[in-house]
């Protein structure tokens, strides 16, 4: 069968390699679809530190069962299935007291375990001992349930800034994490949702499918100044950093309402990490800010389950779709932002 396999930074390889074969408590599936996210790029280009090379990449994993090893009980040859891509172990301190998506032992599909840029993978035992292996349901498309890993993230970073009812949402940077962070805000009953991004065409184009309340290229515009003329002075209630840009962070604690709450959600480079907050504007406007990492295998479940329902449509995000013989250049068009959601099929 052919993979995509990550040596090092600028070294993916095609290759063929056996199929691999089924263990005591794993399952065996035929991948369907493994969508790409900017994560690929950048293990592309500099690698990951948790990354664990030679290892074929993919993370956002849809498929259907073909084997299944001794000890796995509630599956069948058939079945159609999501694997979360972040592991927790389920065991630790952080864990038991349920905050799965940050535990400091978590391993990854695509990282410690073969990824789904395969014709077939392992889903291994870690990832059934925390319930991390999901059915497709009726009327689902492997496509789009391959998207509910990135939806679980988006998913974990709206509750800790307690998005909900009435609120006026921005969202910064419209690539697909964007766009989810619009249509989950809506669907969690936001107001009023302002897009902005310095891109004005990749704006344009996640307008047109997410259909914001409002629209802000910053590129042309103060975009401080254009989200409190959009909400009458007051500001928003939440932020949503979904761009690799301190200044997005810097500018997001400057639109907020009283009370609001900054999500840092897109990570900044390595090399620098750091910001200027203006403490006094935190202190005596009650501002939050908080951080995201991942998701829970529950929140992945419900994820699914958002999609399956049409309360986050996620079909018009797929803008292409290409074999895995084009994997490298299906990063490569993440990477120059000429697409929304590109996904990989098998």
């Amino acid at each position: 069968m052919k993979v995509a396999k990550f040596y090092a930074p600028g070294d993916i390889r095609l290759e063929d390699v056996a199929e691999p074969r089924v263990s005591v408590g794993e399952v065996k599936i035929r991948v369907r679809n493994c969508s790409t996210c900017g994560t690929d790029v950048k293990i592309s280009r500099s690698g990951h530190p948790n990354m664990t090379p030679p290892q074929v990449m993919g993370h956002e994993i849809a498929g259907e069962i073909t084997d299944i090893g001794g000890g796995v009980n509630g599956w069948a040859v058939g079945d159609r299935v999501q694997v979360i891509a972040a592991i927790p172990d389920g065991t630790c301190p952080d864990c038991l007291a349920g905050k799965l998506s940050v535990c400091p032992n978590q391993v990854s599909m695509g990282y410690q375990f073969a990824g789904g840029f395969a014709e077939f993978m392992i889903v291994p035992r870690e990832v059934l001992r925390v319930d991390g292996l999901n059915r497709i349901p009726e009327g689902l498309s492997f496509a789009e349930a391959s998207l509910a890993e990135p939806l679980a993230c988006v998913l974990n970073g709206q509750e800790l800034a307690r998005v909900g009812e009435g609120d006026v949402v921005v969202v910064v940077g419209s690539g697909p994490i964007g766009c989810l962070h619009v249509l989950l805000a809506r669907a969690r009953g936001a107001s009023k949702i302002i897009l902005v991004d310095i891109n004005t065409e990749r704006l344009a184009e996640a307008a047109a499918i997410v259909k914001p309340n409002v629209t802000i290229a910053s590129a042309m515009t103060d975009a401080v100044q254009a989200v409190l003329d959009a909400t009458g002075g007051r500001g928003a209630d939440v932020v949503i950093t979904a761009a690799a840009s301190a200044t997005a962070q810097e500018q997001g604690l400057r639109m907020l309402a009283r009370q609001g709450r900054l999500s840092l959600f897109g990570g900044l480079a390595k090399d620098s990490p750091n910001i200027t907050v203006d403490s006094n504007l935190v202190h005596y406007r009650e501002l939050t800010i908080v951080g995201v990492n991942g998701s829970s295998p529950a929140q992945n479940k419900r994820a699914l389950q958002l999609i399956a329902s049409g309360a986050v449509p996620v079909h018009d995000l797929i803008t292409h779709r290409m074999p895995l013989g084009d994997v490298l250049e299906a990063i490569e068009i993440v990477a120059r932002g000429e697409a929304i959601k590109v996904t990989i099929e098998p």
